[in-house]
């Protein structure tokens, strides 16, 4: 398996990007929501520090990400209809968009709360903003509805990879699965009507 993308499927690096930050993204929603189960207020204090982490780590993968696709190659659309591959396109762009915004509203509720940010407790991170109390309420829901937007981008992301995988049979889940094998035959280069 190559490292870069080529013109039939997704090299190993955007592959590992892919799944490390969907994995992350998934794992830190569970884990925040479950928060409130902490038997102790230091328990959950532990626990939100962990998922501040793990969040600033996604953050850092997407950049990483996406400066790795502007510099990879990517394998050519399969054949659709245009207004599929549009909704590919726009899914995509939203996915990303989310993506980066729900860490960065994370540090901003953070901020205007004026606890410090650490990054597993190895060094911290600056405010974004002063603290603020009045807009602490708004924060906070900026972020939880960030967070239910995104997973519902991940649910049509996800139903329309597994549409192409059991109704078309193409190679558009084999191509970004980590020991998946192309199907053989793929008209990627026509587009369906």
């Amino acid at each position: 398996m190559s490292l870069r993308s080529s013109d039939r499927q997704w090299g190993s690096v955007a592959k590992l990007f892919h799944w490390i930050i969907a994995l992350a993204i998934l794992g830190n929603g569970t884990f925040g929501l479950l928060m409130d189960l902490a038997h102790s207020p230091m328990q959950k204090i532990n626990w939100l520090a962990l998922h501040k982490s793990i969040g600033l780590t996604v953050l850092a993968l997407v950049l990483l990400r996406v400066l790795w696709r502007w510099g990879d190659g990517h394998p050519r659309e399969e054949p659709a209809p245009r207004w599929q591959q549009w909704a590919a396109r726009a899914v995509h762009g939203v996915l990303y968009v989310l993506i980066v915004a729900l860490p960065l509203s994370g540090w901003w509720f953070n901020s205007v709360t004026g606890k410090p940010l650490q990054w597993f407790k190895l060094f911290n991170l600056p405010s974004l903003v002063a603290k603020n109390d009045e807009l602490r309420g708004l924060a906070h829901g900026v972020h939880e509805y960030l967070f239910w937007f995104l997973l519902l981008v991940l649910v049509a992301h996800v139903g329309a990879a597994l549409k192409h995988h059991l109704s078309d049979n193409d190679n558009v889940l084999r191509r970004m699965l980590p020991f998946a094998r192309l199907r053989n035959g793929s008209t990627s280069e026509g587009e369906r009507p």
